[in-house]
Parts: structure tokens; C-alpha cells; sequence
């Protein structure tokens, strides 16, 4: 190679990069690899000046074509579209381009061939080099050129990326001379071809991609977009995405079967029962056949295809969610294929000299497949998968469809069935309103045949009663004019087995249809035939597990299919007939029953009253036992110390005031005391002693005497001395109440004392029992003390300030009633007077609805724990039952609540528990 060194060589460097910019950028201009080839001879041509130069494109198979041509037709002929066979290359040619990227520079007169390697930098670009190595040609090449008319050849490999791609190649009629540079500037240009071909790949990959989306969007429309699924359509459309010539799908849950184009014709069964097919359905790719005539599996289908031109064959199993849907299956026809060939094609036999000429010559192949590429497989899949999704929606719209039709079916039945049983209903409230409205058993079961008959519009109605010894009567009847009678008959036991009283005693019905078709007894067919029956429809009539009768309905005319709403209706009626006649005769017995009845609830009533004062009683007598003893042990026990400490105070008073005139005495006589006795007087302050000891004494006294007030007021409440009736003192009884409950009524942390109002009036003593009525005003005064307390925490401080809380005490002397005297039947001169003892309180006061119950026993308004309910209940026997007195209660919302007691002050007037019974006790 020589090497331009003359001045000249800078402006041959930079018209290079001139050249070089103005090739790159009308490669860059361009994304179509065609484009961009066309450019590269041309320019390439226009630089080395050359004959010939082209772009040559291996394929898979080592041959290649010619696919980018610039040439000069009147020296060589064009090679454009021309196949070369893979033998025209040398393996181990091949090998130098793929592992060095060999340049190499052939010159057939010199026999010489030039190569080199390109160097290149770290970012990838050519760096210029001398690496230049030179060897013999080899003669079989040199034949080559010369049958190709080619004196001198550059051929430089081109790549798309690691792969080999083709090579650009220049061809001269005559030597000619390859400058350095030159050769620099082709492997450069090779290199922007490489980028192109890089870039024109990843665009032809995009544009794949967006035509399979815009095929998937286009058919998943079809199957998706419209209510009602276009298989067809869509089976259609995706023959044409495959480049196919026919299509079956196949729904394996309805058997349905859709098909386009040509289709093979197999004898007996669809293909998808073929076992190739069934033995994919487990699978989730597709599986594609290039050639179905040389696919083992396939030999027991080739007739069914010989009649087609079916060649090639994708089937794509549809699944769902791992649920197998069915297949879809695409065929292609066989195809025709033409090549050129630069002289002759190739043959299996190695050529054994140079070839002599390149005159095109044409190769044809018929019934070729067309392979399956893997942009096939990756649509077809992409398919399916729609094609699954929609026949999934597609079945369960039909079954929705196919429930909603069923559904709508049903719900005609239903409400047909719903507005029979309604009219049906209808009157069988009416029969059951008209068999209600009497208990005479004969009218009621006259009824039932009657209706029953204009019900189920039969010809005869009737009641069989059956006996003991199974022997029977019918004892209703109703029927239509053209029917005989049969009330009356009466049949034999033996015509009435055992096995038929169990049957029906469970309940069991008897519908037949037609008697000369049955299987019945003869007596029984008999009887039927007797009296023209054709049909008949039998009930049971059960009263307390024993088998009462028959309800029978004839047809006597015609034969007749008995329905299920029918004997239903029958089943119903029969058990309203159960019913009557069960009421009817237990109507004698409840009406002799009744009055007993009435007779023994008054007793009961008068017991249970009884018992109830019984208990209130045993309560009151055990509690206010119990308290006495409690109250009369602790008053026991305080007074006899204090009594002691009373009774010796006395003494301890003389004592010291004779001390002390003892004391002043000695300091009347002896004034000066010595020193010791006037340093002990001076530390016990003798002065104040004598002062404040005749105070300490009396304030003792006072203290003593309040104790035993105290211990006083407590026997006075309990009276366990006193279990008779006595005159006593009532001020007394409500004092010494008073006085234990008066740690109450003080003044507590959260809240002001309560005031305590006594207006007593001018009693004489009243005779009564003095325990059981403090007792009563013990649970009068605690109530209101509870009712006010409960009040106030209710209340602000300023609220209680404004109303105080205060508890009102009256007592009163009123006219009593006269008596009447038993000895003449008249009334009295002479009257009773009674007390009145009114407790108020200005509390809350409480509704009517409360106030009418407070009396009744276990009736409390208190919480849980802090009152059982009893305390006015016994309160009220106290006053009423056992003083002949009155109790009430007089209450206002906002105004307070005031008990007022009314108790006669004399009880041994022998007429006096008359006069009680007659005006005190009855009137509250």
C-alpha cells in the first residue's frame, strides 16, 4: 500500500472529513436501512472511484445477498437482489472478519492480497495504523475475480454488534491504487453503517412491537369492547395477525366450534379431540409445527390436510385462572420460493473448480413451509390470553343469562304458584273463619264437606268416622245433583287394615288418580265402584294420636290428576277439622270446668293474700325482734356504768367541797406557809384548781344525765317491755326517734344540717303498741331524710342556702267517727277521737305513678342495696291493720311529700274495731 506524501496530503485529509461528515450525516438523515445503504455505495463509490461497490448481508444458512448496489453498468453488470452460496466464502475468510474485522485489499495483477487489523481506542473509534500485512492470493480466488471480471477488490467486514453482519465491497475493472487514508475513511463509513444497522434494528423491533400491540388492542376490542362477543371477527383477525390461511377455536365446556379459511376434513371427530391436541392442553406456550408432514404425531391426520394446502400449524391452548378454556388453532398454507443466484445455486456437492460466470439464475421451490418466528409465538400468546379472558366472560354471560332465564321462569312459576296458594289461602280463612265461628260440632263439619267441595271443585265431599273395632260411617256429606248419596254407609273393619290406621296415623295421604289403575283392596274398589267414584283423594283427620277419621274427596265423572297445592289445601283443612271437633268437645268440659275454675283462683287469691300479710308480718316481728334485743342490750349495758358513775358524782361533789372548806381554812389559820409548801402551790396553779373543780364536776353531771336521756330514748323505742297494748305517750315515741336519727340531721361535708320543724299539739296518751308505730315513724323520717339527701346532691350550695332541707312534725287531736252499737242497729252518741301525726318534707316530691305504688310490697325507688321495698308496706299493716288506723300519702312534684297517720286513741271500747273496720281501715 503507498502512502500520499506530498503537500497535498492535508487537503486530502480534510476533504476525508468533509467527506466522512457529509456521509455520516446523510446516514443520520435517515432511519430506513435501505436509505442508508443506497447513500453508503454512493458515496463510497464517489470516493475510491471505483466500478462497483455493495453492501453484502449474511444470512442464518452462511449465504448472503446482495442488498445495496452502486455500479457502473456500462463495465459491470449489476449484482443487486443476487444470492451467493456460503461456499463463496471460505470458513476460515469468515473466521479473520469475526475475530479481527480483517481489511482486506486484493490485486489480481500482482496476485498480491493486502490485510489489516483496525486498531481501535477505548471509546470504540478507529485509529489509524501500519499494521499492514501482505500474502499470495490464493488462485482459486483469483479465478473467482476474473470470472467476475474484477481486477482489483476492497472488502471490509461490517457488524452489528458482535455478530457478523455483511461486508462492504468495492470491485474495479482495473488495478487500483488504496490509499491509507482511504482505507481509514471506508472503515469508518463501515462502522457508521454498523450504528445504523444497530439503530435500524432496534426501530424495526419498535415498530414490531407497535404493530403487535396495535394488532392485540384492535382484536382484544373485538372480544372486550362489545356486549355480545365477536369470535368470529376476532378468529378472523388473528388469522390475518399470524399470516395464517384458516382458524379454529374450540370452547371445550359447550363443545363450540368457530372456523375461518381452509380447514382440514377429518373423518370422525373435531381435531381437538386428537390426542397431539389434548396432550398440549396442559401446557401454557404455544405449540408451533413448521411442517405438519414431517411431525411424527401428526401422520394419523394427514389426510384430513392433503386436500388443503395447509403446511404449517400453531395451537394455542386457552386457559383461565389454571381452568382449561379450549384451543386456539392457525394454519398456513405452503408457499412458493424464488431465489437468483450469481451464476448457479448450490448443490450438495462440493464445487470442484471456480465457478465460470455469474449470469443470474433463477431457483424455485414449491411447497415450502413458512416458519414460525418467535414474534409469532409472543402474539400468539398474547392472543390466547384474550381470547381466554373473553370465552371466560362469554360462558359466564351465558350463564347469567341462562340463570336470569331460569330465574325469570322461576319467579312466573313462583308468583303463578304464590297467587293459586293466595286465592287457595284466601278461602281457607274463609272456611277456617266459619268453622271458627260456632263450637257445634255438626255445623262445623257440615261446613268443612261443603267448602271443601266448591274448593276443589269435586263431585262428592264426605266425613268417614271410624270406630274402635275399625269399622266406620259416614257421617257427612256434601255433593253435586248428579251424584248419588252415601251418607250413612257403614263399612266392616275388615275392610279397614291395621297397616292403613298406622299409614295415616303418620300422616300419610292417599291420592288416586284413576281407581282402575290402582292397586287397591277389593273391598275397597268395590265400595268405590259402588257409588261411581273414578277418583278419589284421602286425608286423615288425627286427634291425640288416635286416627278420628277420613276427609274423602270423589271425582266421580272422569278420572283426575289430584295436585300438590290440592292435597296440600285437603292436609289443611283436615287439621282445622281436628281442631273443631277437639274444641267442640272440650267445650262441655271447660264449661263445667270454668266455674270451678273461678271458684278455686278466688280461693288461691284470698290464700296468696293471706300469705303475703303472713309474710310481711314474720318479717316485721323477726326484724323488730331482733332490733329490740340489739336495742335493749345496748341499753342495758351503758346503764349500769352510768348509773355508777351518776350515783357516785354525788359523793365526789360533797368531797371536794368539803376539801376545798377544809383548804381555805387552813390558809384562814396559817397565811404563811413555809417555802415548800408555797413552791407546790405556785406549780399546781391551786387557785385555778379551786376554781375550775366544782365546774368539772357539773359538767360531768351534765354528761351523765345525756346518757342516760340516750339510753332512755332507746328503751322507749324499742318497748320489748311493753308487747300489749298500752297507753303511751306519742310525743315520746317520735322523740326518742328523733334522737337516733339524729346523727343524720347534722351538718355534713357536702351539705348543710337539715331543719327540723316540731309542732306538736295537746295529746292525751294513746293507746297502742309502742314499738311497731316507732318503727313506723323510723321509716317514715328515714325516707324523707333519704329523699331529701338524694335532693341535694341535685342541688348547689347556693340553691340549699335559698331552701334549706327541713323535715315538718305535726301533731293533732281530731274528732273520731261514732260506732255503731250492735244491741240496737243504731249509731252511738259517744265518738272516738283519733291522733293525726303529719311528717312533711319539702323535697322533690314524686309523680302519681310512684306514689300509688309506694305501698305495695318490694316497690322501692332507692338503688340496689339500699332498701328492700318492705318498710312502708309494713308501716301501713302497723297503722291500719293492727291499730284500725289510717295511712296516706299526699305528694306534689316540687312541693315535697307528707305521710299523715290517723291511729284511734282508745282500742278497749268494745266496739271500737268495728267503728276501725267500717271507717278508718277502708278509707286511705
Amino acid at each position: 500500500m503507498n502512502t500520499l506524501q506530498n503537500p497535498q496530503t492535508k487537503q486530502i485529509i480534510l476533504n476525508q472529513e468533509v467527506l466522512l461528515h457529509r456521509m455520516t450525516n446523510r446516514i443520520r438523515q435517515s432511519l430506513e436501512l435501505q436509505e442508508i445503504l443506497a447513500a453508503t455505495v454512493s458515496e463510497m463509490r464517489a470516493l475510491l472511484k471505483s466500478d462497483r461497490v455493495m453492501v453484502y448481508e449474511f444470512h442464518a444458512d452462511g449465504s448472503g445477498q446482495v442488498i445495496a448496489e452502486s455500479v457502473d453498468t456500462s463495465r459491470l453488470p449489476s449484482m443487486v437482489g443476487l444470492h451467493f452460496p456460503d461456499a463463496d466464502i471460505p470458513p476460515q475468510a469468515r473466521e479473520q472478519f469475526i475475530k479481527g474485522g480483517v481489511r482486506s485489499i486484493v490485486d489480481v495483477s500482482t496476485q498480491q492480497l493486502t490485510w489489516s487489523v483496525p486498531n481501535r481506542s477505548e471509546n470504540g473509534d478507529t485509529i489509524p495504523t501500519s499494521n499492514v500485512n501482505y500474502r499470495p492470493v490464493d488462485p482459486c480466488h483469483i479465478a473467482y475475480l476474473q470470472a467476475m471480471g474484477i481486477q482489483s477488490s476492497l472488502v471490509v467486514p461490517i457488524f452489528d454488534g458482535d455478530n457478523l453482519w455483511g461486508l462492504l465491497v468495492s470491485h474495479h475493472t482495473q488495478s487500483q491504487l488504496i490509499f491509507e487514508e482511504d482505507l481509514e475513511l471506508v472503515q469508518q463509513v463501515a462502522d457508521q453503517v454498523s450504528i445504523a444497522i444497530a439503530h435500524s434494528t432496534m426501530l424495526k423491533v419498535a415498530r414490531q412491537q407497535q404493530q403487535r400491540e396495535a394488532t392485540i388492542n384492535s382484536i382484544a376490542s373485538l372480544l372486550h369492547a362489545s356486549p355480545t362477543l365477536q369470535l368470529e371477527t376476532a378468529l378472523e383477525a388473528t388469522k390475518a395477525a399470524l399470516k395464517g390461511s384458516g382458524g379454529r377455536l374450540y370452547i371445550g365446556e359447550t363443545h363450540q366450534l368457530f372456523t375461518t379459511g381452509y380447514q382440514p376434513t377429518p373423518p370422525d371427530q373435531p381435531l381437538e379431540k386428537h390426542p397431539f391436541w389434548t396432550q398440549s392442553q396442559e401446557k401454557n406456550q404455544p405449540i408451533a409445527i413448521k411442517d405438519i408432514y414431517k411431525q411424527p404425531e401428526l401422520q394419523t391426520l394427514i389426510k384430513a390436510f392433503e386436500t388443503t394446502p395447509i403446511r404449517g400449524l400453531i395451537i394455542i391452548p386457552l386457559h383461565y385462572r389454571n381452568q382449561f378454556i379450549g384451543y386456539l388453532s392457525i394454519f398456513r398454507n405452503e408457499i412458493e420460493i424464488e431465489k437468483w443466484w450469481a451464476g448457479h445455486y448450490p448443490t450438495p456437492e462440493k464445487p470442484q473448480r471456480p465457478r465460470q460466470t455469474f449470469e443470474p439464475k433463477r431457483e424455485t421451490k414449491k411447497g415450502q413451509s413458512c416458519p414460525w418466528k418467535a414474534d409469532d409465538l409472543e402474539l400468539a400468546k398474547a392472543l390466547g390470553n384474550h381470547f381466554s379472558m373473553a370465552i371466560q366472560q362469554y360462558l359466564l354471560y351465558q350463564e347469567v343469562q341462562q340463570l336470569n332465564a331460569n330465574l325469570e321462569n322461576q319467579v312466573k312459576e313462583r308468583t303463578a304458584q304464590l297467587q293459586q296458594s293466595l286465592e287457595l289461602t284466601h278461602a281457607l280463612k274463609q272456611i277456617t273463619n266459619q268453622i271458627r265461628s260456632t263450637l257445634d260440632l255438626q255445623t262445623i263439619l257440615q261446613t268443612i264437606v261443603k267448602e271443601v267441595r266448591n274448593l276443589l271443585n269435586a263431585d262428592r265431599v264426605v266425613i268417614y268416622q271410624l270406630k274402635s273395632d275399625r269399622s266406620g260411617q259416614v257421617t257427612f256429606e256434601d255433593k253435586t245433583n248428579e251424584c248419588s248419596s252415601v251418607l250413612g254407609i257403614e263399612t266392616k273393619g275388615e275392610c279397614f287394615p291395621q297397616e292403613c290406621v298406622s299409614d295415616y296415623l303418620r300422616g300419610k295421604t292417599r291420592a288416586i288418580n284413576n281407581i282402575e289403575e290402582e292397586n287397591i283392596s277389593p273391598c275397597h274398589r268395590e265400595f268405590l265402584q259402588k257409588f261411581h267414584v273414578q277418583a278419589n283423594l284421602i286425608v286423615p283427620i288425627n286427634m291425640d294420636d288416635q286416627l278420628w277419621g277420613l276427609l274423602i274427596a270423589h271425582s266421580c265423572i272422569a278420572p283426575r290428576h289430584w295436585h300438590s297445592y290440592e292435597i296440600h289445601t285437603l292436609q289443611q283443612l283436615a287439621s282445622q277439622a281436628a281442631i273443631a271437633i277437639q274444641q267442640a268437645e272440650l267445650y262441655e268440659q271447660s264449661q263445667a270446668a270454668a266455674a270451678s275454675a273461678k271458684a278455686h283462683a278466688r280461693q288461691l287469691a284470698e290464700t296468696l293474700d293471706n300469705l303475703q300479710q303472713i309474710q310481711t308480718q314474720l318479717i316485721q316481728s323477726e326484724k323488730m325482734s331482733s332490733l329490740g334485743q340489739l336495742v335493749a342490750g345496748v341499753a342495758h349495758e351503758i346503764n349500769n356504768p352510768v348509773n355508777f358513775i351518776n350515783g357516785n358524782l354525788i359523793h365526789a361533789t360533797e368531797y371536794a367541797n368539803n376539801l376545798l372548806e377544809l383548804l381555805q381554812l387552813y390558809q384562814q389559820r396559817y397565811p404563811n406557809p413555809d417555802a415548800e409548801i408555797e413552791q407546790l402551790i405556785e406549780e399546781m396553779e391551786l387557785d385555778f384548781v379551786i376554781d375550775d373543780l366544782p365546774k368539772m364536776l357539773s359538767s360531768m353531771q351534765v354528761g351523765a344525765d345525756r346518757i342516760r336521756q340516750i339510753v332512755l330514748s332507746l328503751r322507749n323505742f324499742s318497748r320489748l317491755e311493753q308487747s300489749q297494748m298500752k297507753p303511751v305517750d306519742i310525743h315520746e315515741g317520735i322523740d326518742s326517734t328523733l334522737m337516733i336519727l339524729h346523727h343524720r340531721l347534722k351538718i355534713k361535708p357536702d351539705r348543710p344540717g337539715i331543719r327540723l320543724v316540731k309542732e306538736y299539739g295537746n295529746l292525751p296518751l294513746v293507746e297502742c303498741y309502742a314499738g311497731s308505730l316507732n318503727q313506723v315513724f323510723m321509716n317514715v323520717i328515714s325516707n324523707a331524710i333519704d329523699a331529701l339527701d338524694e335532693y341535694d346532691k341535685q342541688r348547689t350550695l347556693a340553691d340549699i342556702q335559698a331552701k334549706p332541707s327541713q323535715i315538718t312534725i305535726r301533731t293533732s287531736l281530731v274528732t273520731g267517727q261514732r260506732f255503731l252499737d250492735p244491741n240496737s242497729d243504731n249509731f252511738s252518741d259517744e265518738c272516738i277521737p283519733y291522733v293525726r301525726i303529719q311528717i312533711a318534707d319539702n323535697g322533690p316530691g314524686m309523680p302519681e305513678s310512684v306514689r300509688a305504688k309506694i305501698f305495695e310490697p318490694f316497690f322501692t325507688t332507692k338503688e340496689i342495696g339500699k332498701g328492700t321495698g318492705m318498710g312502708l308496706s309494713i308501716s301501713r299493716q302497723i297503722v291500719v291493720d293492727k291499730h284500725g288506723g289510717c295511712f296516706e300519702c299526699h305528694s306534689q312534684i316540687d312541693r315535697g311529700t307528707e305521710f299523715c297517720i290517723q291511729i284511734p286513741t282508745i282500742h278497749s271500747h268494745p266496739n271500737c274495731a268495728l267503728t276501725v273496720s267500717k271507717n278508718g281501715a277502708k278509707h286511705v
